[in-house]
């Protein structure tokens, strides 16, 4: 049985909304490619979008060193990380009662930085292979100059919260007599064709990595 999410994020707005286990929120960490992080910094608070990674109950983090992101979150402050899946548009009678279906997901909590070469190296492939499964073993692994202008952060999954929104508007019993259009608009991405950089000799195959997105 699918473990249920932690109560330490309960839901105020909808929470006839909330995702019933952590396994479904996982899901959808794992579907994501971006999230939004977001900390305070000298009474400024900040959101910022980047790529992470998932190893079991641990989420990873990267940037630039020198960037405001990190050089934040190491000393210790607390961060809020959150993705979005946007499945449809929601078209009601009343403007009050439009809306959206999606799937999100919250986790609160204090990162740490990873500092052992190791751990930092498995938690880089963790975030590229997010990206694209696969994707790690084909390219050039970070160099030590590399390695030392990026810092790691890890945060447990011990705070996680998770919203889901889907189906038909919600109108009203007297909006519902209006002869206006109304229900919802599936929204979906898709997968483009591969398109080689300029550099690539054309007898190139596509990666396995790419070839198994394709598919």
């Amino acid at each position: 049985m699918s473990q249920p999410l932690s109560t330490a994020l309960l839901l105020r707005r909808h929470p006839e909304r909330a995702m019933a286990d952590r396994a479904a929120a996982i899901a959808v960490l794992d579907e994501a490619r971006v999230c939004h992080v977001g900390f305070v910094e000298d009474g400024r608070p900040w959101v910022i979008p980047t790529t992470y990674g998932r190893d079991g109950d641990l989420l990873y983090l990267h940037g630039a060193a020198v960037g405001r992101l990190m050089r934040t979150l190491t000393s210790g402050l607390d961060v809020c990380v959150t993705v979005t899946l946007l499945d449809g548009l929601v078209l009601a009678r009343s403007a009050f009662a439009h809306s959206m279906n999606y799937r999100s997901v919250l986790v609160a909590g204090t990162a740490v930085e990873v500092v052992d070469v190791d751990a930092k190296l498995h938690a880089l492939r963790c975030i590229v292979d997010h990206v694209l499964p696969g994707r790690w073993d084909e390219v050039r692994p970070p160099s030590s100059q590399e390695l030392d202008a990026t810092s790691v952060l890890m945060l447990p999954l011990d705070n996680i919260s998770a919203k889901v929104r889907s189906g038909a508007p919600v109108d009203s019993k007297s909006d519902r007599a209006l002869t206006l259009w109304a229900g919802d608009i599936p929204l979906r991405q898709v997968i483009g064709d591969p398109r080689p950089d300029g550099a690539v000799c054309e007898s190139l195959p596509l990666p396995r990595s790419v070839v198994g997105l394709l598919e």
